[in-house]
């Protein structure tokens, strides 16, 4: 079967073109992850999945097909991918936030790409993580640290260059909404952001068909798992595999965003604000993972830190 059979079934037209199947979708991008794919069927694909908007079927037969094509990865009990392209982000506080749950004693794994913008990347030290260069790499540093930072084009370099092709086609594909539900390490519990509310539905809805167990999807700072302490956020996802939607309520009253495009920052050192914002991330990191007083935790968890910089 090659792709056109798929470009056919999304782009006959109104009346006649239809979704793929969470059979067809992975079908469709176990012949997209081959180096052999006609690059033109790649991109006429995820260009009609594009203009007709992505089922949950579609994401969760792509995901499968992508997790499927990996290295055998280490365990970890939390998933947090970093995908937002990072107009619209601040600092990468959330770093911090991940760091603690880490501490918790939960092993956590980050993955990711952000496009050209680098402060993902360039936070990781500051907040004591350090990047993989491989799955054992991130094993070793599982075991020693408790977390790790996987970069997408290490960990997977067929899909890197699929989400890549936006430089080519200049608009984003649903590969970035794959990346979010590629979970690697297949860890019971995954937290995910969002810039588009909308997705929160999709991404819950294509975990559950995956089998997931718990999931937080927010609207986050500029894409990113990052939650605003002043404002209720609602969250979507999964708890023991049944869907659950849930709100993280205001817990302190300052009115600001959470990128201030015009202030300068240093992630080693966070203003008030910044700290609350850490605290309210990792408590709904800790509530995904089934914590109890999340926020008592994390609060014990922040001022019990000691300063540390990756190696």
């Amino acid at each position: 079967m090659s792709l056109a059979t798929f470009v056919q079934s999304l782009g006959r037209g109104p009346g006649r073109s239809r979704s793929l199947t969470m059979d067809e979708a992975t079908a469709a991008m176990e012949i997209m992850l081959d180096p052999d794919a006609a690059p033109e069927a790649v991109g006429a694909l995820l260009m009609l999945l594009r203009m007709k908007g992505e089922t949950a079927d579609e994401i969760a037969g792509l995901a499968k097909a992508a997790q499927a094509a990996m290295q055998e990865m280490p365990k970890a009990d939390l998933d947090w991918p970093s995908y937002a392209a990072g107009r619209t982000r601040g600092a990468p506080w959330f770093l911090h936030s991940a760091r603690m749950v880490a501490d918790a004693g939960h092993r956590v794994l980050l993955h990711g790409w952000n496009g050209a913008d680098q402060k993902v990347r360039g936070g990781l030290s500051a907040a004591g993580i350090n990047i993989a260069s491989s799955p054992d790499d991130a094993e070793i540093l599982l075991a020693s640290d408790g977390i790790a930072y996987l970069p997408l084009e290490d960990m997977h370099p067929a899909l890197f260059a699929l989400l890549h092709l936006r430089e080519v086609l200049g608009l984003r594909s649903c590969i970035n909404t794959v990346c979010r539900m590629l979970n690697p390490a297949q860890a019971t519990s995954s937290v995910q952001g969002v810039f588009h509310p909308s997705y929160r539905l999709l991404q819950a809805d294509a975990a559950a068909l995956l089998g997931w167990q718990n999931l937080t999807v927010i609207k986050g700072g500029g894409g990113e798992f990052e939650r605003h302490p002043a404002k209720d956020v609602a969250a979507f996802g999964l708890r023991d595999g049944a869907a659950w939607e849930g709100n993280f309520h205001a817990f302190i009253a300052e009115t600001r965003r959470l990128a201030e495009p015009t202030a300068a920052y240093d992630l080693a050192q966070p203003s008030g604000f910044d700290e609350q914002v850490i605290i309210g991330t990792a408590a709904a990191a800790l509530a995904t993972l089934g914590t109890t007083n999340v926020e008592g935790t994390a609060r014990r968890l922040w001022h019990a830190r000691q300063p540390r910089d990756a190696a």
